[in-house]
C-alpha cells in the first residue's frame, strides 16, 4: 500500500494485521473530491487509523492531520508509518540544496514550509535553527509537550517525559550524550523550549560525502530525532 498523492506520494506504508485498508479506488475518489470541495485544505481527523492510510493520505495533501488508533501493533506501524512520509525530513533537504529557501525558512519558517506542502497547522510561528559547526540546537517543551505535529509527526514519547524536559535544560551535555550523542567541547549548545506560541524545528548539518545525491535521496537520510537535535544525520541513515 502506498501514498496516492500530495508530496508523500509513492510512499510506502506497513499494513498491522488488524486492518481493513481502504481500497486505492476509494481512497483517490475521497481526495478528488476533496480538493475540489475545499481547495485551502483544513483539519482531518482519522479515527481507527489502523495503517494511517487516509490520515497521512490527507497530511500529503496538505491537511492537518490527526489519526486515532488504539490497537498496539498498528499504533507502533502507524508511528513508522509517520516516519515513512517525511514531510519534514523534506524541510531540511531543500534546505540543504537551495540557498534561496534557507534564507526564506530563517526569516518566515512558518510560510516557507508550504513551499514543500507542509501545512503547518494551527501553529502560531515556527521557527528553524540550523546545526552548524561549533552550533548545536537542541529542542524541548518544559511546560508540557508542545511540538510540530504537522511537520514531524507523532512524537517520541521520551519528549513528552519529565526527566528529558526537566533535564535537557539543566545539563543538556549529559542528556544528549545518554542519548547517544557526543558533542565536542568547543561545541556551544543552545536549548530552545517550544510553546503553544512558536514551535522549533532543527536543521541539521549535513553529512559528509552526499554531494551527489538528490534531493529525495537526502530527505531520506534525515530523522526526527535528528530534527528535534538529538543526533545528527549519518549518510548510512534510513528513513
Amino acid at each position: 500500500m502506498r501514498i496516492l498523492g500530495g508530496k508523500a506520494r509513492g510512499v510506502a506504508l506497513k499494513v498491522p494485521a488488524s486492518a481493513r485498508p481502504s481500497p486505492v479506488r476509494l481512497r483517490k475518489a475521497l481526495f478528488d473530491y476533496l480538493r475540489l470541495r475545499y481547495p485551502r485544505r483544513g483539519r482531518f481527523l482519522d479515527l481507527f487509523a489502523g495503517s494511517g492510510a487516509v490520515g497521512l493520505e490527507a497530511a500529503s495533501e496538505g491537511w492537518e492531520a490527526v489519526l486515532v488508533e488504539k490497537d498496539p501493533e498498528a499504533v507502533r506501524l502507524l508511528k513508522e508509518n509517520v516516519r515513512r512520509t517525511g514531510l519534514g525530513a523534506r524541510v531540511v533537504a531543500r534546505a540543504w540544496v537551495d540557498d534561496g529557501f534557507r534564507q526564506r525558512l530563517a526569516a518566515d519558517a512558518t510560510a516557507a514550509v508550504q513551499e514543500v506542502g507542509v501545512n503547518p497547522g494551527r501553529l502560531e510561528r515556527l521557527e528553524v535553527l540550523f546545526n552548524e559547526p561549533g552550533v548545536h540546537n537542541v529542542v524541548c517543551c518544559t511546560l508540557c509537550s508542545c511540538y510540530p505535529w504537522t511537520i514531524l509527526g507523532l512524537p517520541p514519547s521520551w519528549y513528552k517525559s519529565p526527566e528529558y524536559r526537566s533535564r535537557i535544560v539543566r545539563e543538556p551535555r549529559a542528556v544528549l550524550s545518554e542519548m547517544g550523542l557526543d558533542l565536542e567541547t568547543d561545541t556551544r549548545v543552545q536549548v530552545w523550549d517550544s510553546s503553544s506560541e512558536v514551535r522549533y524545528l532543527v536543521i541539521p548539518q549535513r553529512p559528509a560525502g552526499t554531494d551527489g545525491l538528490s534531493e529525495d535521496e537526502l530527505a531520506a537520510l534525515v530523522t526526527r530525532d535528528s530534527m528535534i537535535g538529538v543526533e545528527r544525520v549519518s549518510p548510512a541513515a534510513t528513513a
